[in-house]
């Protein structure tokens, strides 16, 4: 029951070292007691943990249900490991155990979140294994199908997945609508996309924030400012209360079209709804003035952060980074990533390159050679951008041997050129009648 009692009070750790410590003892456990553990295990992301309480569990011949199996299968599918979790469904079938709808929907959306290019293909075949297993497809079946085809831009697709639904009986529900709102704004079918709004309203079905949310984005995506902003009527006569995601959208939809002055009133106003301005609110407004090319503005507003209590966060750093390196003031640039780094705040690859690349255009090489020495001092790799930046840098500067020695140390690390740094081969080396000597590489560069 020790075990159980952690589990239930969320100390996952100490329940999973007294499951350890009942094995060295010899005493056997209920499945009562491990389901809750694998739970919070698998909730917590700790995969290993996972696995390792799955495999003493069968050892010591506790027996175990459609949960243990459905939930170590949910916990490798979140973590990527489909492979290992259509294992786990072979051992279930094994032990006599049928898997559920909860068990297919798991493996459905691990590889819709997959992001590999057949993720959809295989998310497809695993629905139709359900089926003639005479598993039938639930409303999460279909919101997770329809939410994978929008990301993965198959509209059309998600569409047929919505009108099967309906066929099987299925009622769609705020998810199904959201998800399929946001994949015809994102494609940008607006007029189907507020025609749905209306059916989901018909349908008995009452709009949420969300769902205003995506339209609002959706109009801003497709320049259509002026009925985002009707939104907000539209909203209050809903009865419901615009929230700071809306207004960010709105934010940043103005200073995505040049609209900076709307942005600014836009941001005055969410004082008068009760909502404060987050970091993204400000995110947004330091990027609009830093297209305009008004950085001294930007810089004051980034001041100003900390006066609303905010702390800028890696891309509102960032944002700034790349601004000064487009004016060509990296060294101005890199005095904010030191400013990062003394608060606490880590950079990320986008911040080193950015600088990197900064450096690389102002022909300063041994700068650009600096921070990529300080990158790798805080943990990070040199990744495929990493290598284009100072492969193209040190080829516009003439040191073509160099940016051959740096192409082959990226090859040497296993890292995958992209079209990129063919691009810069071909332009700035062959086209310039410098070969490449890629010594036992070449194959990775034409391949």
């Amino acid at each position: 029951m020790l075990v159980w009692a952690y589990a239930k009070n969320r100390k996952t750790q100490l329940g999973f070292e007294a499951f350890k410590r009942a094995g060295d003892y010899g005493y056997k456990l209920s499945i009562i007691s491990c389901n809750p553990l694998m739970s919070n295990l698998a909730k917590e992301g700790a995969v290993g943990d996972l696995e390792f309480v799955y495999k003493e569990m069968i050892r010591r011949r506790i027996k175990l249900d459609v949960v243990s199996f459905n939930t170590l299968v949910s916990g490798l599918c979140k973590a990527r490991k489909l492979n290992k979790a259509r294992d786990v469904v072979e051992d279930m079938k094994a032990c006599g155990v049928s898997p559920n709808v909860v068990t297919y929907n798991a493996l459905i959306d691990g590889h819709c979140k997959s992001g590999g290019l057949s993720r959809m293909c295989k998310a497809d075949a695993i629905l139709k294994e359900m089926v003639e297993s005479k598993v039938c497809p639930n409303e999460i079946t279909y919101n997770i199908l329809i939410d994978g085809y929008c990301k993965d831009e198959n509209v059309a697709a998600a569409v047929k997945v919505f009108e099967e639904m309906q066929r099987q009986g299925s009622k769609p529900n705020l998810v199904t609508y959201n998800s399929l709102i946001n994949g015809l704004c994102n494609s940008g079918e607006i007029s189907k996309a507020v025609s749905l709004r209306d059916q989901m309203s018909s349908s008995g079905l009452r709009p949420n924030i969300i769902t205003y949310n995506v339209l609002i984005h959706g109009f801003g995506k497709n320049d259509m400012f002026q009925e985002a902003k009707k939104m907000l009527d539209v909203i209050e006569k809903e009865g419901l209360a615009p929230n700071v995601i809306t207004f960010n959208i709105l934010v940043d939809a103005c200073c995505n079209s040049g609209k900076i002055e709307e942005a600014f009133l836009i941001h005055a106003s969410m004082a008068s709804k009760g909502i404060l301005p987050d970091v993204s609110t400000y995110n947004s407004l330091i990027t609009g003035l830093c297209r305009e090319g008004k950085l001294d503005k930007a810089e004051k507003l980034f001041e100003e952060m900390k006066d609303d209590s905010l702390k800028p966060n890696v891309v509102t750093y960032n944002i700034l980074i790349g601004s000064l390196c487009k004016k060509r003031e990296s060294r101005k640039a890199h005095r904010l990533l030191d400013r990062m780094v003394k608060i606490g705040l880590s950079p990320n690859h986008v911040t080193f390159d950015t600088l990197m690349d900064g450096y690389c255009v102002e022909g300063n090489l041994r700068a650009a050679l600096k921070v990529r020495e300080l990158m790798q001092k805080e943990g990070l790799r040199a990744n495929i951008a990493t290598y284009n930046v100072l492969i193209k840098g040190f080829c516009k500067q003439g040191k073509l041997e160099d940016a051959n020695s740096l192409l082959n140390e990226m090859l040497q690390r296993g890292v995958v050129p992209n079209r990129n740094t063919y691009d810069t081969i071909r332009e700035e080396m062959v086209d310039k009648g410098f070969v490449p000597d890629i010594d036992g590489h070449m194959y990775k560069v034409l391949g």
